[in-house]
């Protein structure tokens, strides 16, 4: 059973649709006494949109609690686009945002060449730097394209947690690893056969 967090302002249909179809069982989750309830083996915050309005709701509900307190236990988590952001300290976008500090670390505004538009948006390769992690399984180390869409990356302090990079106009962080916690810039959920592996990957982690 992988829970997975409706902030109403997230992908929803589209990210349990793709684990569904790599076997996961699903429940949505609203609030941390449904999370108790459904005493599930994965816990995956998804995200589009504004950081600010999802770091919000998850205060709001009392959830942000919930996702220090689930990722600290090294209980199985991915974060994906904005469920990334979210664990840092500090957003550039909207003038600043305190993300939920799970992980020392900002997101920053991409600063390229005229020639790179953004949003960065559209398929772009990745590079595994840890690729023994369960969620980089079954893929090659480097070249494995994912569909992205975001105007801000993150930069985490310790250069140990970046999972997997990207180049737009200069490399950033794609994907974080730490333990049994993982989270994506790019969208496994509109990345064809290899964002399916990534949630069979992380299916595989939380069974």
């Amino acid at each position: 059973m992988i829970a997975v967090i409706d902030t109403g302002i997230c992908n929803l249909r589209s990210v349990t649709k793709a684990l569904e179809a790599v076997g996961a069982q699903i429940r949505v989750v609203h609030t941390p006494a449904e999370v108790a309830q459904v005493g599930a083996g994965g816990l995956v915050l998804p995200g589009v949109g504004a950081l600010r309005d999802c770091v919000a709701v998850l205060r709001e509900r009392g959830l942000d609690g919930t996702v220090r307190d689930w990722i600290a236990a090294d209980k199985p988590f991915l974060g994906v686009c904005l469920g990334m952001q979210a664990l840092f300290e500090h957003s550039e976008e909207g003038g600043g945002v305190t993300g939920l500090g799970v992980f020392p670390g900002r997101v920053v505004r991409f600063q390229r060449p005229r020639e790179f538009k953004i949003p960065h948006m559209g398929w772009n390769t990745v590079r595994f730097v840890q690729p023994a992690s369960p969620l980089a399984r079954d893929l090659a180390t480097d070249g494995e394209s994912f569909y992205f869409v975001h105007s801000y990356h993150c930069v985490p302090t310790n250069p140990a947690l970046v999972l997997a990079e990207c180049d737009y106009g200069g490399v950033f962080c794609a994907a974080i690893a730490r333990g049994r916690c993982f989270a994506t810039q790019f969208h496994p959920e509109k990345s064809q056969a290899k964002g399916l592996q990534i949630y069979r990957n992380f299916a595989a982690v939380a069974a």
